[in-house]
């Protein structure tokens, strides 16, 4: 009753999902292709599919290739599809897989659709990455006789409460999860506590600590900082979020007069506030530079907006400190791995929730600051900027964090392997 319920809520959205999709293609061609596979129509495969795995973006897809290659390693002779919702995620796939995969964008969520699509691949084990419970995608594979798996999963203790709320009426979805393969023991402990039995659950740890990153970004980093002076900073507020532009830029207002030749690389997090962030640079009095007007840095320059997707990692590289947005609002945070990974002191605000407990792994080591707001930003900040040694000290501490939690890959696949054979 409750999945007919809700299945007539998708059934009455759909519409305006279609009219939003429409609308986006409009002002991004990307999203005007291919619209039939989110209905679940599309060429099948010549063959029926042994893995499907589902990645709902860019993020989740990262952690994601590491079970593939695995996979791919493991059983060479296992056919994957990859689904994912994004344009940028589909050719991100294509770019890592190439036709060693198939690709196909996962369907809306509506019985319908779900139903077509898996007629169409056949697949007889499902991955599900990270969080992405949608009832009739859990429903349609169970239907089909798949075994499904709940992948470097976690719960924030928020969601769990939310979860617990509706408990009786969502007790199926979670019962048709074969296992749950969760980051950490506290993501664990909340399945537990919403009726998964503990013989369902493991504690493998998060893939992002597995994920491979290109061994020559360190050079690539310091090709950027060629035309800079050797003493020059740069800090990096990276995937920031409505209303933390004009807060990070106040901060680096007020840290210019005391550090002038200091550089900031501004990243928003979406493409659609790339213009707006460069402008507000502007109206604040910077000088400031673009990516999608030059690659290089500039000593000249106050700011510089990396406005083009997928080149993060190298201005990482290329940075002193790193500021995590998403956490001076409630977003959540994002990703201190990859920072991490290359052995950079981090600062984050108070709302990190979406990797608490990635996180909390890098606090012990201090190698991770939580801010509370942008006052204490610039404290932070400051911190670190009058003593490079210390903030050297703090990312090797980051880059030892990431390398004692390597392995999840490995427990992945060792836990799924007894449903394979």
């Amino acid at each position: 009753m409750v999945r007919l319920v809700y299945s007539i809520i998708i059934a009455i959205c759909i519409p305006f999902v279609l009219l939003h999709l429409l609308l986006r293609g409009i002002r991004s061609p990307e999203y005007r292709s291919r619209r039939l596979e989110r209905l679940g129509f599309f060429k099948a495969p010549e063959q029926a599919q042994d893995f499907w795995i589902h990645a709902v973006s860019v993020g989740e897809l990262l952690a994601a290739e590491p079970i593939i290659r695995e996979l791919q390693t493991r059983y060479p002779a296992k056919r994957i599809t990859v689904t994912t919702m994004t344009p940028t995620s589909s050719a991100l796939v294509s770019k890592l897989f190439g036709d060693s995969v198939y690709h196909v964008y996962a369907p809306y969520d509506f019985p319908l659709f779900v139903g077509a699509f898996l007629k169409r691949i056949r697949p007889k084990f499902v991955i599900i990455m990270e969080t992405e419970l949608w009832p009739n995608m859990l429903h349609g594979a169970q239907k089909a006789g798949c075994s499904v798996v709940l992948a470097n999963a976690r719960l924030s203790e928020r969601s769990a409460r939310g979860y617990k709320r509706f408990l009786l009426l969502l007790s199926w979805l979670f019962d048709s999860l074969q296992l749950v393969l969760c980051q950490f023991k506290p993501d664990a402990e909340r399945f537990e506590r919403l009726g998964i039995s503990p013989d369902r659950i493991r504690v493998t740890g998060s893939l992002k600590f597995d994920m491979q990153f290109d061994a020559e970004l360190a050079e690539k980093g310091l090709i950027l900082r060629e035309g800079l002076d050797s003493e020059q900073m740069i800090w990096i507020a990276a995937s920031t979020h409505e209303g933390e532009d004009a807060k990070v830029l106040a901060v680096h207002q007020e840290l210019k007069q005391r550090y002038p030749d200091l550089l900031l690389i501004l990243v928003p997090r979406h493409p659609v506030r790339f213009d707006s962030a460069y402008r507000l640079a502007h109206e604040m009095g910077f000088r400031v530079g673009r990516y999608s007007e030059r690659e290089s840095l500039l000593p000249d320059e106050d700011v510089y907006v990396l406005d083009v997707m997928g080149q993060l990692m190298r201005f990482y590289a290329a940075s002193d400190i790193v500021f995590i947005g998403g956490s001076l609002t409630e977003v959540g945070g994002h990703n201190p791995i990859e920072p991490g990974a290359l052995g950079k002191p981090m600062l984050i605000g108070p709302h990190y929730f979406n990797f608490e407990m990635i996180c909390r792994e890098f606090m012990a080591s201090s190698s991770l600051s939580v801010v509370q707001d942008d006052a204490d930003l610039k404290v932070q900040l400051s911190r670190l900027l009058q003593d490079p040694k210390m903030a050297a000290e703090l990312g090797n501490a980051a880059f030892d964090v990431v390398e004692k939690g390597k392995g999840a890959i490995a427990r992945v696949v060792d836990a799924i392997a007894p449903e394979l054979d």
